[in-house]
């Protein structure tokens, strides 16, 4: 006898698209949940949308990517002399140098780009007192793609922003031949903490440049962000796009509704609160898998909109997602990750620019302020 099994599409060199501890615990959510927005929670089923209600005339998806390009360590000014031998150096298989931040008027703000030796560990004190905080060098981008139905979906706005991300007071400004990292202050020192500083950062930039191509646009459209809608409930005609499901936030009965979707039906529209309120729903995208979930998303509304709105705004987009679900032959997170968003991630992966490139100029930036004569305190 043999196990029947389905494979899940997903590369597995990806997060998977639902997450296991999940599916084990349909029953487990902290969030406020009011099931009975547009059906009464026990009346639960498949909705498919009204044949009545046309796709947007304009989709505009807004995306963004990231990257690390170095991970730095900030010194108080004048301590520049502090960074250890052994920062300065190449380490290991080409561990990096000690790259500096330039300081302003000539003070010295440095931070060597972690190794293998004595600068990594960060257990000494820097000459002025203050002992060494890490940092990060990273590029963002953000793009906004406009997807037409019957036209060829096409990349309307992009934006491109290298900075610094530390807790150090100190930190300021990196100029290298390859381009500026503008300093930006991290809550605290921590990696994760860092991240989640360029995390919002990426954010606020894909919101900024959503408000300025809208304004300078002027459609009737209808705007997807790739993530949760949180921090971004403010933007009219803005829907959350979730393609991972790490949270499982309905009940049994009505979770096994999500299980029932066909491609191009949705959930019954639902209010959930966790730290901030929004309306959400699932819609399964055209999938070849029958594994738990396949090609569901979920989809997240504004909390204030009105049930009729928000009933044309579900259908509406129900009707736009499936013709532009990805391909599994072409994309390894398809169908979730849309044939729209995967362009646009390669377009903005290709403008973060090489990332050796810039590593070698924060090196070479480094040296040259390691050089640079220290004002006598």
């Amino acid at each position: 006898m043999t196990t029947a099994f389905t494979v899940d599409p997903w590369d597995p060199s990806y997060t998977a698209a639902l997450n296991a501890e999940a599916l084990a615990e349909l029953d487990a959510t902290s969030a406020q949940l009011d099931l009975d927005v547009e059906l009464p929670a026990a009346e639960w089923r498949p909705v498919t949308p009204d044949p009545g209600t046309a796709p947007p005339d304009v989709l505009l998806i807004a995306d963004g990517v990231r990257r690390i390009d170095a991970r730095l360590w900030t010194y108080a000014p004048g301590d520049v002399n502090a960074v250890p031998a052994a920062a300065a150096a190449s380490g290991n298989g080409g561990s990096p140098a000690a790259p500096a931040v330039p300081g302003n008027g000539g003070s010295a703000a440095a931070a060597a780009i972690s190794g293998n030796g004595a600068s990594g560990n960060g257990d000494f004190l820097a000459a002025g007192g203050g002992g060494p905080m890490p940092g990060i060098a990273a590029s963002c981008a953000a793009g906004i793609v406009r997807c037409v139905p019957g036209v060829a979906a096409e990349p309307v706005a992009v934006e491109v922003s290298r900075s610094l991300f530390s807790a150090s007071p100190y930190a300021t400004d990196i100029v290298t031949t390859a381009g500026g990292y503008r300093a930006r202050r991290a809550a605290r020192s921590g990696m994760d903490d860092l991240v989640l500083a360029l995390q919002s950062h990426l954010a606020q930039l894909e919101v900024d440049l959503a408000i300025r191509h809208r304004a300078e646009a002027g459609e009737d459209d209808l705007l997807l962000v790739d993530g949760p809608l949180r921090g971004r409930t403010h933007l009219p005609r803005t829907v959350g796009y979730i393609k991972t499901h790490h949270t499982a936030y309905l009940p049994a009965p009505q979770a096994a509704t999500v299980s029932r979707l066909r491609p191009g039906t949705r959930t019954p529209i639902f209010l959930m609160g966790t730290s901030w309120r929004r309306h959400a729903w699932y819609v399964r995208l055209p999938a070849p898998s029958g594994t738990p979930w396949a090609g569901v998303v979920r989809c997240e509304a504004s909390a204030d909109l009105g049930l009729d709105a928000l009933v044309r705004l579900a259908d509406s987009l129900t009707h736009a997602l499936p013709p532009l679900a990805g391909v599994d032959y072409k994309d390894p997170r398809a169908p979730q990750n849309l044939v729209p968003i995967g362009g646009l991630e390669r377009l903005l992966r290709h403008r973060l620019g090489d990332a050796r490139l810039l590593y070698r100029a924060l090196r070479a930036a480094s040296r040259e302020e390691r050089r640079a004569p220290v004002p006598v305190r």
